[in-house]
């Protein structure tokens, strides 16, 4: 379960980090903060079998709660406009969700 979420952060990590940098002109170690913090989270919380609930819902409340939260980081942190930092976080978190499900289609990997 371990190597399965490693994969899965480094995956993201790949995707969001490039986003944030560039869209929020924040350093990389601000911008790898971001999953750093909500990724842990999710994977081994929010996703937990343990709590019920179909995997789509705990899909949903996972890239909800991860869509927030890094906006909130970026916003109170760095002190972003929070119009922005919710907008770009959608995209980053849009991107890595979408770019998880394509390789997991086409690899069967994160």
């Amino acid at each position: 379960m371990i190597r399965a979420w490693l994969v899965a952060f480094v995956f993201t990590q790949l995707v969001e980090v490039p986003l944030y940098s560039i869209g929020l002109r924040v350093r990389v170690v601000a911008a790898f903060g971001a999953s750093a913090i909500t990724h842990p989270i999710v994977w081994f919380v929010i996703c937990n079998p343990r709590w019920g609930g179909s995997y789509w819902t705990q899909v949903a409340v996972a890239e909800l709660f991860a869509w927030l939260a890094e906006a909130a980081y970026f916003a109170l942190a760095f002190g972003i406009n929070t119009r922005r930092a919710l907008g770009w976080s959608l995209i980053a978190n849009a991107a890595s969700f979408s770019a998880g499900l394509l390789s997991r289609a086409l690899i069967g990997a994160p």
